[in-house]
């Protein structure tokens, strides 16, 4: 399995960006799905896009056209760049790393947008 530790995350105004990192505790080359996620107060965890080891992307549709993920496997991150951040992003974001069936997360990194 992986550990996995998110960060980037803070206080940002309407219409303005951030860049979240998820560091993971080993080689992610072999690790064909990482996505990350969100969760809301009061609401369930939600996901928001995924990169496979080939590099293909998909988002969410709450995420297309505004949000970025990428992977860098020689320094084992993940990247979720937002822009346009609206305050209906404001959640708990999440990475996942799929292994072997099981469904990695990390702790989470808070990300809040003020209108």
């Amino acid at each position: 399995q992986v550990q996995l530790v998110e960060s980037g995350g803070g206080l940002v105004q309407a219409g303005g960006s951030l860049t979240l990192s998820c560091a993971a505790s080993r080689s992610i080359f072999s690790i064909n799905a990482m996505g990350w996620y969100r969760q809301a107060p009061g609401k369930q965890r939600e996901w928001v896009a995924y990169i496979t080891s080939g590099g293909s992307t998909n988002y969410a549709d709450s995420a297309k056209g505004r949000f970025t993920i990428s992977r860098d496997n020689a320094k084992n991150t993940v990247f979720l760049q937002m822009n346009s951040l609206k305050p209906e992003d404001t959640a708990v974001y999440f990475c996942s790393a799929d292994v072997r069936g099981l469904r990695n997360w990390g702790e989470g990194t808070q990300v809040t947008v003020s209108s």
